[in-house]
Protein backbone atom coordinates (compact mmCIF):
# COMPACT_ATOMS: atom_id res chain seq x y z
CA UNK A 1 0.00 0.00 0.00
CA UNK A 2 3.00 2.18 0.88
CA UNK A 3 4.44 1.58 -2.09
CA UNK A 4 1.53 2.29 -4.45
CA UNK A 5 1.24 5.52 -2.50
CA UNK A 6 4.82 6.75 -3.07
CA UNK A 7 4.60 5.69 -6.70
CA UNK A 8 1.66 7.84 -7.38
CA UNK A 9 3.67 11.10 -5.45
CA UNK A 10 6.73 10.79 -8.09
CA UNK A 11 6.32 12.90 -11.01
CA UNK A 12 6.65 11.15 -14.74
CA UNK A 13 9.94 11.80 -16.53
CA UNK A 14 9.79 15.26 -18.07
CA UNK A 15 7.12 16.85 -15.71
CA UNK A 16 7.57 19.19 -12.81
CA UNK A 17 4.92 18.39 -10.06
CA UNK A 18 3.08 21.32 -8.04
CA UNK A 19 0.90 19.48 -5.67
CA UNK A 20 -0.64 17.22 -7.43
CA UNK A 21 -0.62 18.65 -10.96
CA UNK A 22 1.72 17.54 -13.43
CA UNK A 23 3.21 20.12 -16.02
CA UNK A 24 4.61 19.12 -18.73
CA UNK A 25 8.21 20.41 -19.34
CA UNK A 26 7.73 21.57 -22.70
CA UNK A 27 5.15 23.62 -21.71
CA UNK A 28 7.14 26.11 -19.57
CA UNK A 29 10.05 26.23 -22.89
CA UNK A 30 7.26 27.53 -25.10
CA UNK A 31 6.85 30.59 -22.47
CA UNK A 32 10.64 30.92 -21.77
CA UNK A 33 11.81 32.76 -24.62
CA UNK A 34 8.91 35.36 -24.00
CA UNK A 35 10.05 35.85 -21.06
CA UNK A 36 13.37 36.62 -21.25
CA UNK A 37 12.06 38.92 -23.88
CA UNK A 38 10.45 40.34 -21.47
CA UNK A 39 12.77 40.86 -18.54
CA UNK A 40 15.17 42.42 -21.24
CA UNK A 41 12.94 44.78 -22.33
CA UNK A 42 12.00 45.98 -18.88
CA UNK A 43 15.98 45.87 -17.60
CA UNK A 44 16.41 48.03 -20.88
CA UNK A 45 13.58 50.37 -20.34
CA UNK A 46 14.45 50.77 -16.36
CA UNK A 47 18.52 51.67 -17.79
CA UNK A 48 17.42 54.34 -20.07
CA UNK A 49 18.15 52.00 -23.33
CA UNK A 50 14.27 52.18 -24.42
CA UNK A 51 12.83 55.27 -23.99
CA UNK A 52 9.25 54.75 -22.23
CA UNK A 53 8.01 57.75 -24.29
CA UNK A 54 8.39 55.60 -27.38
CA UNK A 55 7.71 51.87 -26.00
CA UNK A 56 6.43 51.99 -22.44
CA UNK A 57 7.54 49.34 -20.13
CA UNK A 58 6.61 45.61 -18.96
CA UNK A 59 5.66 47.17 -15.34
CA UNK A 60 3.69 50.13 -16.47
CA UNK A 61 1.78 48.23 -19.21
CA UNK A 62 0.71 45.94 -16.45
CA UNK A 63 -0.11 48.66 -13.96
CA UNK A 64 -2.40 50.48 -16.67
CA UNK A 65 -3.93 47.35 -17.68
CA UNK A 66 -5.07 46.91 -13.56
CA UNK A 67 -6.10 50.66 -13.65
CA UNK A 68 -8.37 49.99 -17.26
CA UNK A 69 -9.50 46.34 -15.19
CA UNK A 70 -10.63 48.22 -11.89
CA UNK A 71 -12.96 51.48 -13.74
CA UNK A 72 -14.60 48.68 -16.16
CA UNK A 73 -13.42 50.49 -19.38
CA UNK A 74 -11.08 47.52 -20.79
CA UNK A 75 -13.88 45.34 -20.08
CA UNK A 76 -16.34 47.13 -21.54
CA UNK A 77 -14.44 47.79 -25.04
CA UNK A 78 -13.58 44.32 -25.17
CA UNK A 79 -17.29 43.36 -25.32
CA UNK A 80 -17.60 45.13 -27.94
CA UNK A 81 -14.48 44.33 -29.70
CA UNK A 82 -15.49 40.80 -29.59
CA UNK A 83 -18.75 41.35 -30.59
CA UNK A 84 -17.79 43.29 -34.21
CA UNK A 85 -15.57 40.44 -34.80
CA UNK A 86 -18.09 37.75 -33.62
CA UNK A 87 -20.59 38.49 -36.16
CA UNK A 88 -18.32 39.39 -39.00
CA UNK A 89 -16.75 36.33 -38.48
CA UNK A 90 -19.37 34.73 -38.41
CA UNK A 91 -21.02 35.97 -41.71
CA UNK A 92 -17.84 35.87 -43.25
CA UNK A 93 -17.63 31.90 -42.56
CA UNK A 94 -21.12 31.42 -44.04
CA UNK A 95 -20.84 32.98 -46.94
CA UNK A 96 -17.06 31.30 -47.57
CA UNK A 97 -18.93 28.34 -46.78
CA UNK A 98 -21.42 28.59 -49.42
CA UNK A 99 -19.31 29.66 -52.03
CA UNK A 100 -16.82 27.10 -51.86
CA UNK A 101 -19.40 24.36 -51.92
CA UNK A 102 -21.11 25.89 -55.19
CA UNK A 103 -17.56 26.16 -56.38
CA UNK A 104 -16.35 22.57 -55.16
CA UNK A 105 -18.73 20.60 -55.95
CA UNK A 106 -19.88 21.71 -59.44
CA UNK A 107 -18.11 22.68 -62.57
CA UNK A 108 -21.39 25.28 -63.47
CA UNK A 109 -20.75 26.76 -59.95
CA UNK A 110 -16.73 26.61 -60.26
CA UNK A 111 -17.45 28.82 -63.86
CA UNK A 112 -19.59 31.57 -61.95
CA UNK A 113 -18.04 32.05 -58.89
CA UNK A 114 -14.22 31.39 -58.75
CA UNK A 115 -12.83 34.04 -61.83
CA UNK A 116 -15.07 36.82 -59.21
CA UNK A 117 -13.90 35.86 -56.14
CA UNK A 118 -10.46 35.45 -57.28
CA UNK A 119 -10.49 39.01 -58.94
CA UNK A 120 -11.93 40.56 -55.48
CA UNK A 121 -9.35 38.86 -53.25
CA UNK A 122 -6.74 40.12 -55.18
CA UNK A 123 -7.94 43.57 -54.18
CA UNK A 124 -6.21 44.98 -50.35
CA UNK A 125 -9.62 44.60 -48.43
CA UNK A 126 -8.24 46.80 -46.06
CA UNK A 127 -7.88 49.89 -48.58
CA UNK A 128 -11.44 49.76 -48.92
CA UNK A 129 -12.81 51.59 -46.22
CA UNK A 130 -12.98 54.93 -47.17
CA UNK A 131 -15.57 53.30 -49.49
CA UNK A 132 -17.31 51.20 -46.64
CA UNK A 133 -17.80 54.52 -45.40
CA UNK A 134 -19.25 56.21 -48.25
CA UNK A 135 -21.77 52.87 -48.65
CA UNK A 136 -22.37 52.37 -45.31
CA UNK A 137 -21.92 54.93 -42.69
CA UNK A 138 -20.19 55.61 -40.01
CA UNK A 139 -21.70 53.16 -37.39
CA UNK A 140 -20.82 49.52 -37.16
CA UNK A 141 -21.24 47.92 -40.75
CA UNK A 142 -18.75 49.35 -42.15
CA UNK A 143 -16.54 47.52 -38.63
CA UNK A 144 -18.62 44.55 -39.32
CA UNK A 145 -18.56 44.41 -43.57
CA UNK A 146 -14.25 45.05 -43.08
CA UNK A 147 -14.46 41.47 -40.91
CA UNK A 148 -16.33 39.83 -42.82
CA UNK A 149 -15.03 40.45 -46.05
CA UNK A 150 -11.69 39.42 -44.49
CA UNK A 151 -12.62 36.64 -43.30
CA UNK A 152 -14.19 34.93 -46.70
CA UNK A 153 -11.31 34.19 -48.94
CA UNK A 154 -9.32 31.98 -46.53
CA UNK A 155 -12.81 29.78 -45.54
CA UNK A 156 -13.63 29.59 -49.89
CA UNK A 157 -10.12 29.28 -50.59
CA UNK A 158 -8.92 26.03 -48.10
CA UNK A 159 -12.54 24.20 -47.98
CA UNK A 160 -12.52 24.71 -51.78
CA UNK A 161 -9.39 23.00 -52.12
CA UNK A 162 -10.37 20.47 -49.39
CA UNK A 163 -12.90 19.40 -51.39
CA UNK A 164 -11.01 18.96 -54.83
CA UNK A 165 -8.44 17.77 -52.91
CA UNK A 166 -10.22 14.47 -51.68
CA UNK A 167 -8.59 11.40 -52.51
CA UNK A 168 -10.29 9.87 -56.24
CA UNK A 169 -9.77 6.24 -54.93
CA UNK A 170 -12.37 7.32 -51.98
CA UNK A 171 -14.81 8.91 -54.33
CA UNK A 172 -14.81 5.64 -56.46
CA UNK A 173 -15.10 3.41 -53.82
CA UNK A 174 -18.15 5.19 -52.64
CA UNK A 175 -19.66 4.82 -55.85
CA UNK A 176 -18.94 1.45 -55.93
CA UNK A 177 -20.83 0.83 -53.11
CA UNK A 178 -23.81 2.29 -54.18
CA UNK A 179 -23.66 5.87 -52.29
CA UNK A 180 -26.06 8.56 -54.05
CA UNK A 181 -24.58 11.82 -55.35
CA UNK A 182 -26.26 13.69 -51.60
CA UNK A 183 -24.53 10.59 -49.07
CA UNK A 184 -21.21 10.73 -51.37
CA UNK A 185 -20.90 15.04 -50.97
CA UNK A 186 -22.34 13.95 -47.04
CA UNK A 187 -20.31 10.67 -46.52
CA UNK A 188 -16.80 11.15 -48.11
CA UNK A 189 -16.38 14.53 -49.54
CA UNK A 190 -17.33 17.03 -46.87
CA UNK A 191 -15.44 14.88 -44.31
CA UNK A 192 -12.15 14.56 -46.23
CA UNK A 193 -12.48 18.31 -46.94
CA UNK A 194 -12.63 19.38 -43.11
CA UNK A 195 -9.29 19.42 -42.53
CA UNK A 196 -8.77 21.95 -44.60
CA UNK A 197 -11.81 24.22 -44.00
CA UNK A 198 -10.18 24.08 -40.26
CA UNK A 199 -7.17 25.39 -41.17
CA UNK A 200 -9.12 28.27 -43.29
CA UNK A 201 -11.05 29.16 -40.03
CA UNK A 202 -7.53 29.68 -38.01
CA UNK A 203 -6.60 31.51 -40.68
CA UNK A 204 -10.01 33.83 -40.96
CA UNK A 205 -9.41 34.23 -37.49
CA UNK A 206 -6.48 35.81 -37.60
CA UNK A 207 -7.68 37.97 -40.84
CA UNK A 208 -10.36 39.15 -38.84
CA UNK A 209 -8.64 40.49 -35.65
CA UNK A 210 -6.59 42.04 -38.30
CA UNK A 211 -9.65 43.52 -39.88
CA UNK A 212 -11.25 45.03 -36.79
CA UNK A 213 -7.56 46.58 -35.50
CA UNK A 214 -8.29 48.93 -38.76
CA UNK A 215 -11.58 49.18 -38.56
CA UNK A 216 -11.96 50.31 -35.00
CA UNK A 217 -9.14 53.12 -35.69
CA UNK A 218 -11.52 54.75 -38.14
CA UNK A 219 -14.88 56.85 -36.83
CA UNK A 220 -15.39 54.35 -33.82
CA UNK A 221 -16.61 55.35 -30.38
CA UNK A 222 -16.01 52.42 -28.54
CA UNK A 223 -14.03 49.14 -28.96
CA UNK A 224 -10.13 48.33 -28.24
CA UNK A 225 -8.94 50.06 -31.50
CA UNK A 226 -11.37 53.25 -30.30
CA UNK A 227 -9.27 53.05 -26.41
CA UNK A 228 -5.91 53.15 -28.60
CA UNK A 229 -7.00 55.81 -30.48
CA UNK A 230 -7.64 58.00 -27.73
CA UNK A 231 -4.58 57.17 -25.57
CA UNK A 232 -2.66 57.87 -28.84
CA UNK A 233 -3.95 62.01 -28.70
CA UNK A 234 -2.53 61.82 -25.10
CA UNK A 235 0.56 59.73 -25.70
CA UNK A 236 0.14 57.15 -23.36
CA UNK A 237 2.07 54.25 -24.94
CA UNK A 238 1.08 52.50 -21.73
CA UNK A 239 -2.51 52.10 -22.70
CA UNK A 240 -1.44 51.56 -26.35
CA UNK A 241 0.38 48.69 -25.59
CA UNK A 242 -2.44 46.78 -23.56
CA UNK A 243 -4.54 47.03 -26.45
CA UNK A 244 -1.81 45.53 -28.67
CA UNK A 245 -1.67 42.60 -25.94
CA UNK A 246 -5.24 42.42 -25.48
CA UNK A 247 -5.70 41.92 -29.61
CA UNK A 248 -2.45 39.49 -29.15
CA UNK A 249 -4.27 37.26 -26.48
CA UNK A 250 -7.54 37.57 -28.21
CA UNK A 251 -5.83 35.93 -31.51
CA UNK A 252 -4.14 33.74 -29.64
CA UNK A 253 -7.07 32.37 -27.59
CA UNK A 254 -9.69 32.23 -30.18
CA UNK A 255 -6.66 30.45 -32.59
CA UNK A 256 -6.85 28.12 -29.26
CA UNK A 257 -10.25 27.14 -29.47
CA UNK A 258 -10.39 26.32 -33.03
CA UNK A 259 -7.82 24.31 -32.61
CA UNK A 260 -9.79 22.81 -29.72
CA UNK A 261 -12.50 22.15 -32.26
CA UNK A 262 -9.67 20.55 -34.48
CA UNK A 263 -9.03 17.47 -31.97
CA UNK A 264 -12.25 17.06 -31.48
CA UNK A 265 -13.16 16.70 -34.88
CA UNK A 266 -10.43 15.45 -36.23
CA UNK A 267 -9.70 12.70 -33.66
CA UNK A 268 -9.72 10.23 -36.23
CA UNK A 269 -6.55 11.53 -37.63
CA UNK A 270 -3.16 9.53 -37.14
CA UNK A 271 -1.32 12.56 -36.42
CA UNK A 272 -3.96 14.57 -34.14
CA UNK A 273 -3.96 11.11 -32.25
CA UNK A 274 0.18 11.11 -31.97
CA UNK A 275 -0.23 14.97 -31.16
CA UNK A 276 -2.00 13.56 -27.79
CA UNK A 277 0.18 11.12 -27.05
Amino acid sequence: MSQSLTARAVPLPGRIGLGWRLIPVRHLRRFATAAVLILAWQAGSMLGFIPTRTVAAPSAILTSMITLLGSGELQQNLLVSLGRVGIGLGIGVAIGTGAALIAGLSRIGEEALDAPLQMIRTMPHLALVPLFILWFGIGETPKIALVALGAIFPIYLNLYSGIRGVDPKLVEAARTLGLSRAGLIRHVILPGALPAALVGLRYAVGVAWLSLVVGEQINADSGIGYMMMNAREFLRTDIIMVGLVVYALLGLGTDQLVRSIERAALVWRPSVIGGRA
